[in-house]
């Protein structure tokens, strides 16, 4: 079998199984799982395949759009060190996920439709990784969006859960309608109707007209950015990620990990070379990313929902991978700290799902404590999941994350600190949920009678826990990043990696100090528990002035419109016509009468009326 083939059959895999789930198998839930999980895993044979072999190149298809010279997009695949890093990535983390959702989905209903949307979903984020034009990542791009939709919403019957699903769906279409606009305007600008392109390797070459204006390339490129501060929740677009908790944790830890959210990212990365050629573009990524990770850290250090204190450092973390593509110093900056985020964070969401489970579906923390006997594995698995996160020398995210504090030294202080203090910010409130769950007394009965997760759910946790370790590690990140060798020793003084290490500790002693063995939390600012009252300040903006706006238009067309213009005119000429009727009454004498009326009536006019 080729390379060619083996390239089209891991992209399509997951959409044949998720068809002969929704057709076939709906009725039995092993074979609904089983189909899923196999797909999968032919997706990981292959992604592994492809990236051991090298395999980069072109894999031509078929043209979906073709009028000839004036607009022409095809249906290829794009393989080079990029696509096939985050081939293995996407596909190393789906079938972990898609196993463990046996023993998490065990109970629920819709365990057929979980599993299709699963699969649809990995379909739908392979076609991303795979494309090689803008037009087919922004085609699959929806088809992401659509299955988050179907995932976030399976408890449709739950009005948080649909108001989450819509929430999710419409808030990506507002960053993606920027993005549409900037596709547009690169393929005006590589030609237009007159051969304009959409493949990458033709736009992250600049063209004249972009050379000549670099106003016109700056705006394209932060139109394309657009998608990413939608699709990877970046201020002010960030509202729907937390919110998207009410999906199963599987789907949360699928969103959070490697998928959905990380697709902003991706999508910088590719094209990293038009994005570092202008300054302008660069410095809005740059401070929109590090204005989130800053922003989502401080909200997360007083969220009560053990998923939603994730979601939130989900939000900072990929604050610091955007932050890392504005800096403009290598495509590999944002990635790396991807791939090793797409580890520890698949791993503490698969926890937190076995706390839940073992806590019968609670989420609050203060309802939780004294779990880390009852359940040694989960906790275990957590601390190496935290430690990453917060930048813990000799786990992976410290690696990554370090390395874009350390180039944001040398390329603006300004950002620089402003990352410092989230990066203090992260080891404080990942500690902070850490002593409220599982050390001290149970706060509930949930917790008195937790026990730890079956197998089948933390098999999977200990798998994860190996990357979220060792991920960072050189002879690991050299197999999927050349550059970052010659990133990883930047021009910073000796003082800097200090500064980390004291963030570090400072954000770990803080927390412990505060939140041992205490009952309730000590430290309350509702202007951080209600989210900056952004959520509020939406809702308000859609209920008032969008409502607003929406009843002046229905007034005016319901009263105006429809009322005097158009049924007005209507029920004006029925009326004279009505009236005229009772003068045709078909007797001569009637009408000689009616005509001598008018005689004397126009007399009297001439005679009286000057």
């Amino acid at each position: 079998m080729n390379l060619s083939t083996i390239a089209w059959i891991t992209l399509f895999v997951p959409l044949v199984a998720a068809t002969l789930i929704l057709f076939v198998t709906r009725a039995s839930k092993p074979l609904a799982a089983g189909l899923a999980i196999l797909s999968a895993l032919m997706t990981t044979v292959g992604g592994w395949i492809l990236f051991a072999k090298s395999a980069d190149g072109i894999y031509h298809g078929f043209n979906w759009v073709d009028f000839g010279q004036t607009l022409s997009i095809p249906f290829d695949l794009a393989l080079d060190p990029l696509s096939r890093t985050m081939l293995v990535v996407v596909t190393t983390i789906a079938p972990i996920v898609f196993i463990y959702s046996i023993g998490y989905m065990k109970e629920e209903v819709g365990y057929w439709r979980f599993f299709a949307g699963l699969a649809l979903f990995l379909f739908s984020m392979l076609g991303i990784v795979l494309a090689n034009n803008l037009v087919m990542m922004f085609i699959f791009w929806e088809l992401v969006g659509v299955s988050s939709y179907i995932l976030i919403g399976h408890y449709y019957h739950k009005a948080s859960a649909s108001d989450a699903a819509k929430q999710a769906f419409l808030v990506n279409r507002i960053g993606d309608f920027g993005f549409m606009l900037g596709i547009l305007l690169f393929w005006i600008a590589t030609g237009g109707p007159e051969g304009g392109t959409f493949t990458f390797a033709a736009i992250n070459h600049p063209a004249p007209i972009f050379i000549q204006n670099p106003a016109l390339l700056a705006a394209a490129v932060v139109l394309i950015f657009c998608g990413t501060v939608g699709k990877s929740a970046q201020f002010p677009l960030h509202v729907w990620l937390p919110n998207s908790m009410e999906g199963p944790t599987p789907v949360s830890s699928l969103l959070h990990a490697a998928t959905m959210v990380a697709a902003g990212v991706y999508l910088l990365a590719r094209i990293f070379p038009i994005l570092s050629s202008s300054p302008e573009a660069s410095e809005i990524v740059a401070w929109t990313g590090a204005i989130t990770a800053l922003g989502a850290g401080i909200l997360a250090t007083q969220q009560d929902d053990i998923k939603g204190i994730l979601a939130y450092s989900t939000i900072s973390q990929l604050g610091y991978m955007v932050t890392g593509a504005g800096l403009a110093v290598s495509a590999a900056l944002p990635m790396f700290h991807l791939f090793t985020h797409a580890f520890f964070k698949c791993l503490l969401f698969l926890t937190a799902g076995s706390v839940i489970l073992g806590m019968h579906h609670e989420q609050n923390i203060w309802k939780m404590g004294g779990l880390k006997g009852k359940m040694p594995i989960t906790f275990l698995t957590y601390c190496c999941g935290m430690l990453a996160l917060s930048g813990c020398p000799f786990f992976s995210g410290h690696y990554s994350k370090d390395l874009i504090m350390a180039c944001s030294w040398e390329h603006h202080r300004g950002i620089f600190w402003v990352v410092v203090i989230a990066a203090g910010l992260t080891p404080f409130y990942m500690m902070r949920q850490a002593m409220v769950v599982f050390f001290g007394k149970p706060r509930s009965e949930h917790s008195e009678h937790a026990h730890e997760s079956p197998l089948v759910m933390t098999i999977p946790l200990i798998l994860l826990a190996i990357p979220a370790v060792v991920a960072g590690y050189p002879f690991f990140e050299h197999l999927f990043f050349h550059e970052v060798g010659s990133l990883a020793e930047p021009e910073v003084p000796s003082f800097v990696p200090n500064i980390f290490l004291g963030v570090f500790l400072a954000g770990l002693a803080l927390a412990f100090v505060l939140y041992r063995n205490v009952a309730k939390d000590p430290i309350r600012i509702p202007f951080l528990e209600n989210r900056f009252y952004i959520d509020d300040l939406y809702f308000w903006i859609v209920r008032v002035i969008q409502g607003g706006f929406a009843r002046i238009c229905s007034f005016t067309d319901r009263w105006f419109i429809d009322g005097i213009l158009v049924r007005g005119s209507a029920t004006l000429v029925w009326t004279v016509g009505f009236a005229l009727r009772f003068l045709q009454l078909g007797n001569i004498q009637a009408y000689a009468l009616f005509f001598g009326i008018g005689v004397v009536g126009l007399i009297y006019l001439l005679l009286h009326v000057r």
